[in-house]
């Protein structure tokens, strides 16, 4: 009997160019190969590294007697989602006080992004088929959760391969030019793939061309604390929209911060602009949100934001947890030192000013494909086809070794 489901309706779909470069990782038995590729911290050994604070809060977890495992409210854990909500908009938030922000858990910032790709969709209004508007380039799963539910998709100008910083210019522009109403998705910090942010004073700039087209801000957090080390200042952008009085959302993930990358604990967090009726419209917002995130997963899971809620909530373990925040991102800002400096003293044709000025955990190394390919093949450094690299991926083992082996391709191959 023949299928219903021929090639020509199902067609083979491609690798995830991510998970595929992680299994060719893998499969390579060469003893100097370096995994460049992977979006999660290791230690300087390389390994994965489990926060000393999360080892805490999971033997408290598993000494509680009263611990079960029942399901969670289709919002989550309301305790994470509290805690959540007021490390992302600030203890003193506007939106907080006037009781117009509602709180929903995820399966990660994955999760948290389709959720609310989901309800736009069904609830924005777009009268003229506005679209949703990423940076170029931008994390791959916003073109795919995006289309999935199918709302049109337009890029705006973000790196510039000149100066391989920001192209502030042509991102303001095409903002100011794309259709009014448009969806602005924007990365609140450590831009993924780039690692290249706006300034505060570029925010601002950003933030009066989003209030004078009327378009609704879509900030994706995926990096808060992990960035900068500083909880505070990589939510600035966020902050400063919501004390503007913007309706946006936001797309929050504990996978990096918290080193809960198996656990999917996330957030999505929805604020309605300032106005009497605000507690009102939230309610009703809270009640939709709630009717997808049933009909998708029914209840999140719980262990995850057990772990992050017990931090978040103790003030011990808090300040704990800030300073194992500050242990990554410090060490990944070495590391930024370390490979420019080292390709400084090679003399590696090119300027290289860029390792440093970026932020979080990728770099935009400004490696073609050609290069990139080349590499891998000679050096056994694997790394995304656009020049990305997980600054995560150095140690003092093999920092020396990448330096060299950049070096030498990108002298080899122009």
């Amino acid at each position: 009997m023949a299928t219903s489901f021929s090639a020509e309706k199902v067609p083979q779909a491609p690798e995830d160019p991510l998970f595929g470069l992680m299994a060719a990782y893998r499969k390579d038995t060469f003893d100097k190969k370096v995994d460049l590729g992977i979006g999660a911290y290791r230690d300087n050994n390389a390994k994965p590294w489990v926060l000393p604070v999360v080892k805490k809060a999971d033997d408290r977890l598993r000494d509680d007697p009263n611990l079960n495992h029942e399901y969670l409210p289709i919002a989550g854990l309301a305790e994470f989602t509290s805690a959540a909500q007021k490390l992302i908009l600030g203890v003193d938030s506007p939106a907080i006080k006037e009781k117009r922000a509602c709180s929903l858990q995820t399966i990660s910032g994955t999760g948290a992004v389709h959720l609310g790709a989901l309800f736009l969709a069904k609830f924005y209004t777009r009268s003229q088929n506005q679209p949703v508007y990423f940076s170029n380039p931008t994390w791959a799963n916003h073109n795919q959760i995006f289309a999935n539910v199918g709302l049109p998709i337009q890029t705006y100008p973000y790196f510039s391969a000149k100066t391989k910083g920001l192209d502030f210019e042509g991102m303001k522009s095409t903002i100011q030019s794309a259709t009014e109403g448009s969806i602005i998705l924007l990365h609140a910090c450590a831009h993924n793939p780039t690692g290249v942010d706006p300034t505060r004073e570029q925010w601002k700039e950003i933030a009066n061309i989003i209030r004078e087209k009327k378009h609704f801000p879509f900030f994706d957090c995926a990096y808060q604390g992990f960035a900068s080390g500083d909880l505070e200042n990589d939510a600035w952008a966020i902050r400063y929209f919501v004390e503007q009085g913007f309706e946006l959302c936001v797309a929050q993930s504990f996978a990096k911060n918290f080193g809960l990358y198996g656990e999917r604990a996330g957030c999505f967090h929805f604020v309605t602009s300032p106005g009497s009726d605000a507690g009102n419209t939230i309610s009703r917002i809270a009640s939709q949100l709630a009717i997808l995130q049933r009909s998708e997963i029914s209840n999140p899971p719980a262990y995850g934001a057990r772990i992050a809620s017990t931090v978040l909530n103790d003030p011990a373990l808090f300040a704990e947890w800030k300073e194992n925040l500050k242990t990554m991102s410090g060490r990944i800002i070495q590391m930024r030192k370390d490979l420019k400096s080292k390709l400084e003293e090679l003399g590696t044709p090119g300027t290289w000013n860029h390792i440093t000025d970026q932020i979080g955990m990728f770099s935009f190394t400004g490696l073609t494909e050609k290069q990139v390919l080349k590499i891998r093949e000679d050096a056994h450094v694997y790394m995304t086809k656009n020049g990305r690299i997980s600054m995560a991926g150095l140690n003092t083992n093999n920092v020396d070794y990448v330096a060299k082996a950049i070096d030498k391709v990108v002298r080899e191959t122009p």
